[in-house]
């Protein structure tokens, strides 16, 4: 049975923390506030991110989109999609910020990923205004949940989740394979939970093949 790969964006498709780098740009007191405190886990996720994207003001908005235009992805990331198109493998992009941010960096090559779930935002306001369909207790993109949710409509099969950071940590202790680096790897080790390393998709790539060969 094929598996559904699910993946993070900022920091695991982007070479870079964008969404962190931007909101340090455009918030950047309440950033140096309460970053930290969401990366060692003394503030939630929910209330962390909401705080910081509704003190962005609107008018933002339209450079923070054209600034993703240039983020670049990280290495091997289009061939691995292309793989696992061939393969007929959905990639499903799971994200602690914004979907437009995905579309607008992704650009041509979202037509090759099956779905992306993430945070919306209104700016019909003086401030962004966030919108999300997927709130848990702690989280405004609870990614378990949306594992959850799309592991039944892809017939159960098993997910394989990749990511980077404290967004991803959640569903990562639920997931049975999971691909992990920088902070995420550090919080998995912490929890004595197995993990596959990585540092570009080159690696993701061979190592995949592996445990799911073509013919298997």
């Amino acid at each position: 049975m094929n598996p559904v790969v699910f993946c993070d964006f900022d920091g695991t498709i982007t070479r870079e923390e964008t969404f962190v780098e931007l909101l340090r740009t455009f918030t950047p007191e309440k950033s140096e506030e309460l970053i930290p405190r969401m990366y060692d886990l003394t503030l939630s996720l929910k209330d962390g991110v909401r705080m910081l994207l509704e003190s962005v003001e609107s008018r933002h908005y339209p450079e923070m989109l054209a600034r993703m235009k240039s983020a670049p992805l990280r290495e091997g990331f289009l061939d691995f999609l292309g793989d696992l198109k061939r393969r007929k493998i959905p990639l499903i992009v799971v994200t602690g910020g914004l979907e437009d941010f995905v579309r607008e960096t992704l650009r041509a090559s979202i037509r090759d990923v099956h779905s992306v779930y993430g945070l919306k935002v209104n700016t019909d306001g003086p401030f962004l205004r966030v919108c999300s369909e997927w709130e848990s207790r702690t989280e405004l993109v609870s990614k378990p949940r949306i594992l959850e949710w799309a592991g039944k409509r892809m017939c159960a099969n098993p997910p394989v989740l990749i990511g980077d950071s404290v967004t991803d940590l959640e569903a990562a202790l639920t997931c049975p394979v999971v691909f992990a680096r920088d902070r995420l790897a550090r919080y998995l080790t912490d929890r004595k939970k197995d993990y596959v390393p990585f540092e570009d998709f080159i690696e993701i790539r061979k190592a995949f093949t592996e445990m799911f060969p073509v013919d298997a």
